[in-house]
C-alpha cells in the first residue's frame, strides 16, 4: 500500500468513498465539485493500483488544522490504513508549521488510539464550524470534537 498526495485521477475513487459514508450519516457529503477544488488537501492510500481511501487535512487558522473526509473501503479495514491517513495529515500539518489539529468524528476511540483526546466541541473556533451550516444534523449533532497537540 502506498500513501500519496492525492491526484486529479483519484477523484472519482474519493467521491464514491465518501459518498458510501455520507450515505449512512457518518460524514458529510462531498461533491465531485468540491474534491477537485479541495484536492490539495487530500491524502490517498492505493493498494493494487487502487484508491481505498482517503482523508483530508483543512488548514482553519495560523495555527490550526481539521482532519476531515476519512474513508476507508470496507475491504481493507482492519489493515491500518485509515491509521496511515490520519498519521500522513498530521506529518502535512508539521510541515506547515501548524501546532494543533481537530477533528469532529462518529469514531472518537479510532482517534484515540493515535492520540487524539476528546475535548469540549463548544471551546473549538467558530471557523472550525462552517461546514456545520450544510450539515442536515446541525441542530442535533452527535460528533464527538477531539484534539491533536503536534
Amino acid at each position: 500500500m502506498i500513501v500519496r498526495d492525492a491526484q486529479i485521477g483519484d477523484v472519482k475513487a474519493m467521491h464514491a468513498l465518501v459518498s458510501c459514508y455520507a450515505e449512512y450519516d457518518r460524514m458529510l457529503f462531498c461533491s465531485l465539485s468540491d474534491l477537485y477544488e479541495q484536492i490539495h488537501s487530500f491524502k490517498v492510500v492505493e493498494a493494487d493500483g487502487q484508491v481505498v481511501g482517503c482523508c483530508a487535512l483543512k488548514v482553519l487558522w495560523e495555527d490550526l488544522a481539521e482532519v476531515k473526509s476519512l474513508a476507508v473501503d470496507q475491504r481493507y479495514f482492519g489493515k491500518k490504513v485509515g491509521s496511515q491517513l490520519v498519521a500522513a495529515c498530521l506529518d502535512k500539518a508539521r510541515t506547515l508549521g501548524l501546532h494543533r489539529v481537530i477533528t469532529l468524528t462518529l469514531e472518537p476511540i479510532f482517534f484515540e488510539k493515535l492520540g487524539f483526546r476528546r475535548v469540549d466541541r463548544q471551546t473549538l473556533p467558530m471557523k472550525v464550524w462552517s461546514d456545520c451550516a450544510q450539515c442536515p444534523k446541525q441542530d442535533h449533532c452527535d460528533e464527538i470534537a477531539l484534539d491533536y497537540t503536534l
